[in-house]
C-alpha cells in the first residue's frame, strides 16, 4: 500500500514538472515598488529625493531683480559659463587668455575672482558693505545675503552682487568681441546704476541701523521707512428684527490638541438670550470652529428660532457654508443634518474680526476646561465685560500691518 502511494506521488510530480511553461510577453516593472508598478507620485518621490538642497537657489531668484539677471548666475553657479575652460571641456580646443588682464589663461575662477580688473571690484564692494570677503568656493558668496541686514538692504545688497558677476561678464564680452575697454571705474557705475532700480523698486523696508543706511546711500537708494499699521475699527452689531445672533468661535490647545466651541445668543437689543461652551476632545481649530457653527444651528432649533444669523471669525466656516466644501469626514453625518434643519429655518453666516468675538473667543476657551456641554441662561461672570462693551457698541481696534 505505501509501495503504491510513493509511486503515484512519482508519477505526480514527474507530472507537473514536465508541464510546459506558459509563454508571456515580457514587461517592465519598478523595483521600488512592491507591486512592481510605477505611478506618477512614485516618479516625482524618485527624483525629488535626488536633488541637492541648494540653499542659494531661493536667494539669486528674487522678484526685486530681473530674471535674466539671475539666470546667468545661475548658469555661473553651475559652471556652464562658456569660458575658454569650459569650451575646451567641449572640445572646443583654442589658445585661451584673459581678455579683461591679458595675463592668464581664462577660467571661470581667473574671469570672475583672481583677475586683476574683478580684485578691484570686488574690494570696492567690500569697502562698501565694510566687511571682508573670504570666499572657500563658490557657494560661500551668497553667504554675505544672510548676515543682519533690514528687508531693503538685503535687496540692494543680492543686486549688487547679481548685477557685479553680470557687469564683468559683460566687460569680457565688450573686449573679446567688439575691441572695447570698461574702465573698471565705469563698471563699477553700471553695477550701482542696476542696483539703485533694484532697491528704489522694492516694496520691502528698511530700519534704523546706521550700517544699512550707509550701504543702502553708497547705492543711491530712496530708504523704505516702516508705514505705520492701520488701525480699524471693529463694532459689533445687534441683529435687525426679528432675527437671533450668535456669535460662535473654536479654541485648540494644538493643532490637533484638545479643542472646545463657544457660543452667545443676543436678540435685535443685543440682549443677552442664552450662551454656551463644549468640549470637543482631540481635534484640530478648524473642526472646533464648524462644531460651534453645528451647535448653535441645533440649540436654535430646539429654542423655536428660526431666524437665525451666525457670525465667526472664520473665514473658512463662511467658507464651507456657502460652498458645502471642505467639511470634515467625521463631522459629515452631523452636517447633513444641520442641512435638512436649515430648510426648515432662515439661517446666514458672516464674518467678523476677532477683535469683535471676544465674547465667543472667551466661551470657547472656557469650553477646554469643561467636561460636557454647558449651557449658560444668564450672563456668565468671565464674559460680562465683553457683553457690556457689544451691548453699549464699544469698539474695539485691529492693528493692520502694511
Amino acid at each position: 500500500m505505501v509501495f503504491g502511494i510513493f509511486l503515484l506521488s512519482f508519477f505526480f510530480n514527474a507530472e507537473q514538472v514536465t508541464l510546459p511553461l506558459e509563454a508571456q510577453c515580457d514587461s517592465l516593472h519598478w523595483k521600488h515598488t512592491q507591486t512592481g508598478e510605477l505611478q506618477l507620485r512614485d516618479a516625482y518621490e524618485f527624483k525629488h529625493h535626488q536633488f541637492q538642497d541648494l540653499h542659494w537657489a531661493k536667494t539669486i531668484w528674487s522678484v526685486d531683480v530681473p530674471p535674466s539677471k539671475s539666470l546667468f548666475v545661475w548658469r555661473l553657479m553651475y559652471n556652464k559659463v562658456p569660458t575658454d575652460e569650459n569650451l575646451m571641456m567641449r572640445g572646443c580646443y583654442l589658445p585661451s587668455m584673459c581678455s579683461l588682464c591679458h595675463n592668464q589663461p581664462e577660467t571661470s575662477f581667473h574671469v570672475f575672482f583672481s583677475c586683476s580688473y574683478g580684485i578691484r571690484i570686488w574690494a570696492w564692494l567690500a569697502s562698501v558693505l565694510n566687511i571682508s570677503l573670504n570666499f572657500t568656493c563658490l557657494e560661500d558668496i551668497w553667504k554675505i545675503c544672510d548676515l543682519a541686514w533690514s528687508p531693503q538692504c538685503k535687496v540692494v545688497v543680492l543686486s549688487a552682487l547679481i548685477n557685479l558677476f553680470n557687469v564683468l561678464w559683460y566687460a569680457r564680452n565688450q573686449a573679446r568681441f567688439h575691441n572695447k575697454s570698461i574702465n573698471w571705474k565705469s563698471a563699477i557705475s553700471m553695477i550701482i546704476a542696476s542696483t539703485t532700480l533694484s532697491g528704489n523698486t522694492t516694496r520691502k523696508t528698511s530700519t534704523n541701523s546706521l550700517r544699512d543706511f550707509t550701504v543702502i546711500k553708497m547705492f543711491n537708494v530712496e530708504i523704505h521707512h516702516p508705514r505705520a499699521p492701520i488701525i480699524k475699527e471693529v463694532i459689533w452689531s445687534p441683529p435687525p428684527q426679528p432675527w437671533i445672533k450668535c456669535n460662535i468661535d473654536g479654541a485648540s490647545s494644538g493643532n490637533p490638541g484638545d479643542s472646545a466651541c463657544g457660543g452667545i445668543f443676543r436678540d435685535h437689543e443685543a440682549n443677552f438670550l442664552c450662551c454656551f461652551a463644549e468640549p470637543l476632545g482631540h481635534s484640530n481649530s478648524y473642526i472646533a470652529e464648524i462644531s460651534g457653527a453645528l451647535r448653535a444651528i441645533e440649540m436654535a432649533t430646539q429654542r423655536g428660532w428660526r431666524n437665525l444669523w451666525i457670525e465667526t471669525d472664520s473665514s473658512l466656516v463662511v467658507l464651507a457654508f456657502q460652498r458645502d466644501v471642505k467639511v470634515p469626514w467625521n463631522l459629515r453625518n452631523r452636517w447633513q443634518n444641520m442641512k435638512f434643519k436649515l430648510r426648515q429655518m432662515n439661517c446666514i453666516v458672516t464674518h467678523i474680526y476677532r477683535e469683535g468675538n471676544e465674547a465667543a473667543d472667551s466661551l470657547a476657551n472656557a469650553g477646554l476646561s469643561l467636561q460636557a456641554l454647558t449651557v449658560w441662561l444668564d450672563v456668565p461672570i468671565f464674559i460680562s465685560s465683553f457683553y457690556v462693551k457689544n451691548k453699549l457698541g464699544m469698539p474695539s481696534f485691529r492693528f493692520i500691518s502694511v
